[in-house]
């Protein structure tokens, strides 16, 4: 009995080192439950708030919430097919942290077009889960209540984080800033020459955009993208772009940016994000996150002078009754 019992140990401990110390899971998945806490496991409606990092069996990553410096959050779905990585994150509660192992081919399937940079067998998924609010049989005004409350708390830390967010760049980089009066701060790194650009003018510029981190969002420069990896863009034409200046076509810190700059010259703005994307943030740019642009005055286009006014239409006359 003992001989037995021996056996299936040293195969369970065989079957585990195989897949690299993953228990395997419905319809393939492979899983690593490094922390669990014992709590009630997340069910489809739940509000669910993680950290969470993807990356190919490559190491090259794809997603990282830490980077982006905020929570993914998310009403749980239903799992799309048995398997994939939200019937993962079902098997976790609040606090347990896992790594997942899903087959790339059982995530673009049906003709769907795997993206370029996607490569290799698996996409593997490490989740933290921070925070779960259970739907249960709350009613929807308490539910979203609980949420809301939530969200206030993540928004507000994040707000009171700001401050120092900014004061940490210009340290770690050694900048020697002017601040303006909207709290913008910049230093031009390469004088150009002749006058800055006027209201109506039109701005050609390269740009670089960080997070706080230093990690690019968006860059107007390919040599850029591709030293720093950054997922190139399929068809895009990476080229300086043009900005009517002061017509409020662009956030207000590149907007006053702008004007501090002539022709040829650089520039690197930390914008705050009372002049950036405020509380809502957008796309991996979060709520109250300043962001920095390395920025290059390529042009100045002047309008002209002679060029046809617009016509107004005529009003029609009012009717009377």
């Amino acid at each position: 009995m003992k001989q037995k019992l021996m056996f299936l140990a040293i195969a369970a401990i065989g079957f585990a080192s195989c897949n690299g110390g993953f228990k395997k899971g419905d319809a393939g998945l492979l899983y690593n439950i490094h922390t669990s806490k014992g709590g009630v496991h997340i069910k489809e409606g739940d509000f669910v708030s993680l950290n969470m990092v993807v990356k190919t069996d490559g190491d090259s990553i794809l997603v990282n919430s830490y980077e982006a410096g905020r929570p993914i959050i998310m009403p749980m779905p239903k799992p799309q097919s048995k398997g994939d990585v939200y019937a993962g994150i079902e098997m976790l509660g609040e606090g347990d942290s896992a790594t997942f192992k899903v087959a790339t081919d059982s995530i673009f399937k049906g003709g769907q077009q795997r993206p370029p940079n996607i490569k290799g067998k698996f996409l593997i998924f490490q989740v933290n889960i921070n925070k779960v609010i259970a739907k249960g049989a709350l009613t929807e005004q308490v539910f979203r209540g609980r949420v809301t409350d939530y969200l206030k708390t993540l928004t507000d830390v994040m707000k009171n984080q700001e401050p120092g967010k900014i004061k940490k760049y210009i340290a770690d980089h050694n900048l020697k800033t002017t601040k303006t009066p909207s709290g913008l701060n910049y230093v031009i790194t390469t004088p150009g020459t002749g006058p800055v650009p006027a209201v109506g003018d039109t701005a050609v510029v390269n740009y670089t955009g960080r997070l706080p981190n230093g990690k690019i969002f968006e860059t107007s420069v390919k040599e850029v993208a591709i030293k720093e990896k950054q997922p190139m863009e399929p068809g895009r034409q990476y080229a300086p772009i043009r900005i009517p200046v002061g017509q409020g076509k662009v956030i207000p810190g590149w907007d006053e940016g702008l004007q501090l700059m002539n022709k040829g010259s650089k520039i690197v703005l930390v914008i705050p994000s009372d002049i950036a994307y405020k509380e809502q943030g957008v796309g991996p740019i979060g709520p109250y996150t300043p962001i920095v642009f390395e920025m290059e005055m390529v042009d100045i286009v002047h309008p002209n002078p002679n060029a046809p006014k617009p016509v107004m239409p005529q009003m029609a006359p009012p009717t009377t009754r």
